[in-house]
């Protein structure tokens, strides 16, 4: 009896955490709603966990390239939006739960052709939006996204060039970050078209892998340590002026 009730005990903690993980997998521009059109959409909703492996720019190996792009404008709102299954757009379950506490990124990178399967390698990437931890209220980006029905709204900077670009969605959950390999990379690239009237020039990128280390203060930490502050991992969001 004892060893069926920890087997069964044993199988419902994998089962949540397992349900605890999510995938950015839908898209919109404005008012108009793409679904998961232009998503690279991850084969699963498990994280990344290697800083160093390649599969830290667009998610797990086996993730393929979408058959079509979004458009969008610059200086218009793009909205990416995560959830735990594919296709469930439900609000009733957390975008993210199981404690996946977090910040939330939002990069972007010009690709020649954002359909191209190869376009996410050796990518330059800036960052346009970044949520992290509000100290006063003890609340993180990821809650942000669960109180938002798993959206994350950003503003694509109005004075980039026209052309092809890869959006890059991330979360990271911080649970089991206290020590290395323990954070988790939940991300998704999303290919989208803008068009901009402003020309203008590319702000300066980082690449993945690369941008992050392993011993990152905001990649390993205990947030269950009275955090007064947290410093969001990567690069700072691009200067405003190319907003």
């Amino acid at each position: 009896m004892r060893a069926s009730f920890v087997a069964a005990s044993v199988l419902a903690r994998y089962t949540s955490l397992a349900a605890a993980h999510s995938m950015f997998q839908d898209a919109a521009a404005g008012t108009v709603d793409y679904n998961s059109t232009c998503v690279r959409m991850p084969p699963n909703n498990s994280p990344v966990t290697n800083v160093a492996a390649p599969e830290m720019a667009c998610n797990a190996a086996g993730t393929k390239a979408a058959a079509s792009t979004c458009q969008a404008t610059a200086g218009s709102p793009f909205t990416v939006e995560m959830h735990a299954q594919p296709g469930d757009r439900s609000c009733a379950s957390p975008a993210i739960g199981g404690n996946h506490f977090g910040p939330v990124m939002v990069y972007m990178s010009a690709v020649a052709d954002a359909t191209a399967a190869g376009a996410a390698s050796g990518a330059s990437w800036f960052k346009v939006d970044e949520i992290g931890y509000d100290a006063a209220t003890k609340t993180w980006g990821t809650d942000a996204l669960n109180a938002n029905c798993g959206k994350r709204q950003f503003v694509i900077p109005a004075k980039i060039p026209a052309g092809d670009y890869l959006v890059r969605a991330e979360a990271i959950a911080l649970h089991a970050a206290s020590q290395v390999g323990g954070a988790q990379f939940y991300m998704s690239c999303y290919q989208v078209k803008v068009a901009s009237s402003a020309g203008g020039q590319l702000p300066a990128g980082v690449k993945f892998p690369g941008a992050y280390s392993a011993q990152d203060p905001g990649i390993l930490i205990d947030i269950y340590s009275n955090l007064k502050s947290y410093t969001i991992p990567g690069p700072a969001v691009i200067d405003k002026s190319f907003f």
